[in-house]
C-alpha cells in the first residue's frame, strides 16, 4: 500500500522483495509516520539509517572552494564533481598528459551532450589488447564517476614509479568513460539526487528515462526488467533505444577483437559480478573468470579488509535481462564484470566524500588485478571459449 510513497534503493524493484530479505527505502518526510505505523502493524523490523536525507545531500553538493579549482594539479579527487567539472577535467588531462591520454567522443546523449572517453596507455605501433571501464550508468551512483577519475589519476601518477602500472599501460590500452549516463548524472545534480535512468522522453507516458543497464541487445526485456516506462528498471521501447547505449555498443563492436575485458562500475552492495545476469547457468570460461574475480576481490580486501561477494550476477545479486555484462560477453569479450562498490546500505547512494579515497584505493587494486590477469594466459577454458 506504500508502493507509491517509497523510492526503493535495494532491491531496485518491488518484485525482488522476498520473505526475510533486507530492503532499503527512501521515503519523503511527510510519509515517514505512515510508513512507521504500517511497518509496526505488520510486525516488520526496521531501522532508520539517515534521518535527514536533505542534509546529507547538501554536504555533497554544497559550494566549496576546492570544487572550483580549475587546474589538474589542484583538482580534488576526494569530492564529488558535477558533469561540467568532470568534462573540463577530461579536457585538462588530455592537454597536460598527452603522452598517455587521448580523449575522444563516441557520440551524443539524448539531450545532445557529447559522450567522452579517455584512452589511457603508452602509444604503440602495434595493436594492443584493451580494457573498457565505464562509470555512471545509473545517475545516482556518484561513487562511480569518482572512481573513473581516480583510476586515471592513479594510472598517470604512478606510471613513473610503479612497475605494475607501467607494465599495464605499456601493454594495454584502457578506455575510460567517466560518465556513461551524462543526462541522468546532470539531472541528479540539478533536480533529483536519486534519479537512476537516462532522460529520454516517452510518447505515451509522462515518465522519462530508461534503465541503461536493461537496454542492451541480449535477452532484452525478459526477467528482471520492466516494460513500464515509469519503472526504475524500464527496458526502453526497443534494444539500444538509448543513444548512450547504442554509442558504447557500436564502439565495443568496432574494437571487439582487441577488447578483452569490460568493466562497469556501479553501487552499492560490495560485490563483483560476472555473467550470466539473465539466467542461472555457468559461462563456458567460468574457471578463468572465477579465478580473475577471486584475485580481484582478494586484492581489494588487502587494502582495508572490506569483504566483497563475487559470482554470477544472477545468483549473487538478482536476475536481470538486457545488461551490459551479458551483452559484452556475448559479443566476444571474455572477461565482463560489474562492480557494486561500497557500501551495503548504511549510506547507500549517499556514500560520504570521506569514503571516496578508501573506496577508490581498494577498487583500484581489484581492477589492476583483473588487468594483470589479462597479460597471463589462462589455459583452463581455452578449448571452450575461443576468444581468450
Amino acid at each position: 500500500c506504500h508502493q507509491d510513497h517509497v523510492d526503493l534503493w535495494q532491491p531496485n524493484t518491488a518484485s525482488l522483495i522476498c520473505k526475510n530479505a533486507t530492503v532499503d527505502v527512501h521515503v519523503k518526510r511527510n510519509d515517514t509516520q505512515g510508513l512507521h505505523a504500517h511497518l509496526k502493524q505488520q510486525h516488520i523490523d526496521y531501522g532508520v539509517f539517515i534521518s535527514n536525507l536533505q542534509k546529507e545531500i547538501e554536504k555533497q553538493t554544497g559550494y566549496r572552494s576546492s570544487r572550483k579549482r580549475r587546474s589538474e594539479s589542484q583538482y580534488d579527487y576526494e569530492v564529488y564533481h558535477s558533469l561540467e567539472e568532470i568534462q573540463s577535467w577530461m579536457f585538462e588531462m588530455n592537454k597536460t598528459q598527452s603522452h598517455l591520454v587521448d580523449m575522444f567522443s563516441i557520440g551524443k546523449s539524448y539531450e545532445g551532450r557529447p559522450l567522452y572517453v579517455l584512452q589511457i596507455g603508452k602509444r604503440s605501433r602495434h595493436q594492443k589488447k584493451a580494457v573498457w571501464i565505464d562509470c555512471g550508468v545509473h545517475a545516482r551512483e556518484w561513487i562511480g564517476p569518482a572512481f573513473c577519475q581516480w583510476f586515471v589519476k592513479e594510472a598517470i601518477n604512478s606510471y613513473q614509479y610503479d612497475s605494475v602500472t607501467r607494465r599495464l599501460l605499456n601493454q594495454l590500452n584502457f578506455y575510460i568513460m567517466p560518465v556513461f549516463n551524462v543526462d541522468g548524472y546532470h539531472f541528479s545534480w540539478t533536480t533529483d539526487r536519486f534519479w537512476r535512468k537516462t532522460r529520454s522522453k516517452n510518447h505515451k507516458f509522462h515518465c522519462r528515462g530508461v534503465d541503461a543497464n536493461r537496454n542492451w541487445k541480449v535477452k532484452w526485456c525478459e526477467e528482471g526488467a520492466s516494460s513500464h516506462p515509469c519503472d526504475d528498471t524500464y527496458c526502453g521501447p526497443f534494444p539500444e533505444s538509448e543513444p548512450e547505449v547504442k554509442a558504447v555498443a557500436k564502439f565495443l563492436r568496432k574494437h571487439k577483437k582487441r577488447v578483452k575485458a569490460y568493466i562497469s562500475i556501479h553501487a552499492y552492495a560490495q560485490m563483483l559480478l560476472y555473467p550470466y545476469s539473465y539466467k542461472y547457468a555457468t559461462i563456458p570460461n567460468f574457471n578463468c573468470v572465477e579465478l580473475a574475480a577471486h584475485n580481484a576481490v582478494t586484492a581489494l580486501y588487502s587494502a582495508y579488509g572490506v569483504r566483497y561477494r563475487y559470482g554470477p550476477a544472477s545468483t549473487t545479486l538478482y536476475v536481470s535481462s538486457g545488461s551490459s555484462i551479458d551483452w559484452a560477453y556475448r559479443n566476444g569479450i571474455p572477461y565482463a564484470f560489474a562492480f557494486e562498490l561500497r557500501d551495503t546500505g548504511y549510506f547507500g547512494f549517499l556514500l560520504p566524500e570521506s569514503l571516496i579515497n578508501p573506496t577508490c584505493t581498494e577498487t583500484m587494486r581489484a581492477v589492476k588485478a583483473i588487468a594483470s590477469g589479462l597479460l597471463k594466459k589462462c589455459e583452463t577454458d581455452r578449448d571452450r571459449f575461443p576468444y581468450i
